[in-house]
């Protein structure tokens, strides 16, 4: 079983609340639930809409067909109904009593229990006036549809990849947050800054990303761990305070958003084209290390180790993650492997010039080629430490010859469509720097090899190719670069356009 509803309406009308108040119902039944959003850069009007996968199975992406469309207004009536399926139903009309009117309608349809919606309205504010809009609404349909039982009722929560970036630099010992906001980096604010008291750490929302940078190095010298987070604008004007990270060796975490650019872009959509920039930022030479998660679960995981690496080395680390990933909700029941990480205090003098043994600019040449091959023999140590930690993932069909590769959240579209019956050899990439050279280029020699990626010139086939050699055939590269996530039935059928 596999159930796709879309919620859509005007920017305002609680399209988000209301997906997200039945999805948390539904994975407390014991269902898998995944949804995604997709608004656009208005605070009243517009159209939005958020899309809600469910199933009894593990589900990480949205379809393109839907069972239920739940329209708020004419308008996503209008534009979604070419999306329903045969039978599928549209759930419409016009009140007064808001979206929760509408959220007893739906799970009166699904036959879920009127005692799960009302749980769930525990957690909204005017649970009074919520409540009697759901029992309207509840009492106003009948069933429709039944949903297959589910058979084991696991321990599942409902994350997204915001909330695992931030548990793991809590979980790190995280002692401040800087950021300036900017989809789809801000979650992240909110996340940290309610937690800030009970956690024991500072949040602070500064002037701009210059200032945020700066006062995260300046943080990070006096010993605390410091996590400071934008998106790809943003992080083009923390790219001073990235070189100066690198030759005076401040340990600072980095956290990239990714989102549709360049410039301003579509302020509000996915993409996946900031991997060069999370790369090749910063001028000169010094190591760096760029983690990629591709779910909730791998975001903390990732984080932490971000810290970890970070700490240990006195090196950036940039932890690169993107507009579906940071927003979309996943259902999880594994349990993340965080680290504690030590802090590594040294107290000394800092310097954006070449420095001596005692801290102070030189100009010396000997000491100057002393210190780049310290941060080469850094960097030699960085890659020896990484081995110790999943820096790629395999899935599906060990030995299959078609090998799929992607990185970030692309991962959840690939992992259905193996779940659908795709078979293949899935091959997610988690560190992009340092790159796992010593055994990767076993997985790929022979094979047929398909890039998955949210941009428009296959930046990790270019990375692929330049570490291990391995060309990527541009009609194996399924790259869509139109702001909008892969749905897993489209992206099954393309890949088996590729295989060998």
């Amino acid at each position: 079983m596999r159930f796709n509803i879309l919620f859509g309406g005007k920017a305002g009308q609680g399209i988000s609340a209301l997906a997200y108040v039945l999805a948390r119902a539904l994975v407390r039944k014991g269902y898998y639930a995944f949804y995604s959003r997709d608004y656009q850069s208005l605070i009243r009007g517009g159209h939005n809409f958020d899309v809600l996968t469910f199933s009894n199975e593990p589900v990480y992406s949205n379809d393109s067909k839907l069972d239920v469309i739940v329209a708020l207004d004419d308008m996503t009536e209008l534009i979604h109904k070419s999306q329903l399926k045969k039978h599928g139903l549209i759930v419409k009309g016009h009140s007064e009593l808001g979206n929760m009117f509408f959220a007893g309608r739906i799970f009166k349809i699904l036959g879920i229990e009127f005692e799960f919606l009302k749980e769930e309205l525990k957690n909204l504010e005017k649970y009074e006036e919520n409540i009697k809009a759901a029992e309207k609404g509840y009492n106003s349909e009948k069933e429709v549809f039944e949903l297959e039982n589910v058979i084991n009722k696991e321990n599942k929560v409902f994350r997204n990849g915001s909330m695992g970036i931030a548990e793991g630099a809590i979980h790190s010992g995280l002692d401040i947050y800087y950021a300036y906001p900017m989809t789809p980096a801000t979650p992240i604010l909110k996340e940290l800054a309610e937690k800030q008291i009970k956690g024991f750490f500072l949040v602070l929302e500064l002037e701009n990303e210059i200032a945020v940078a700066n006062a995260g190095i300046g943080s990070a010298i006096t010993g605390a761990k410091v996590m400071v987070g934008t998106s790809g604008g943003g992080f083009d004007l923390m790219s001073e305070a990235l070189s100066l990270c690198g030759i005076a060796g401040v340990p600072l975490v980095f956290y990239l958003a990714q989102r549709q650019g360049p410039g301003t872009g579509v302020a509000t959509y996915q993409s996946q084209a900031d991997l060069n920039i999370a790369r090749f930022s910063g001028h000169g030479e010094f190591p760096r290390v760029v983690l990629a998660p591709g779910d909730p679960v791998e975001a903390e995981e990732l984080t932490s180790q971000g810290f970890y690496l970070s700490q240990k080395f006195k090196i950036p680390c940039i932890i690169i993650s993107d507009k579906h990933l940071a927003e979309s909700f996943y259902t999880i029941k594994e349990i993340p492997e965080v680290i504690k990480s030590k802090k590594q205090t040294n107290f000394s003098r800092y310097n954006s010039y070449e420095k001596d043994k005692y801290g102070s600019a030189t100009d010396n040449p000997q000491i100057i080629v002393s210190n780049v091959n310290k941060r080469k023999e850094i960097k030699k140590s960085l890659i020896e430490e990484s081995e110790n930690f999943d820096q790629y993932k395999v899935f599906g069909n060990p030995s299959s010859d078609n090998v799929v590769v992607a990185w970030g959240s692309t991962k959840g579209a690939i992992l259905d469509c193996i779940r659908q019956g795709l078979d293949v050899k899935f091959v997610q990439i988690l560190y992009i720097e340092p790159f796992p050279k010593k055994d990767l280029w076993k997985e790929f020699i022979g094979k047929n090899l398909i890039l998955v990626e949210n941009n428009s010139t296959g930046q990790l086939g270019e990375l692929i190719k330049e570490k291990l050699g391995f060309n990527i055939p541009e009609k194996n590269k399924i790259l869509k670069y139109n702001a909008r996530p892969f749905l897993h039935d489209e992206l099954k059928k393309e890949i088996e356009k590729r295989l060998r």
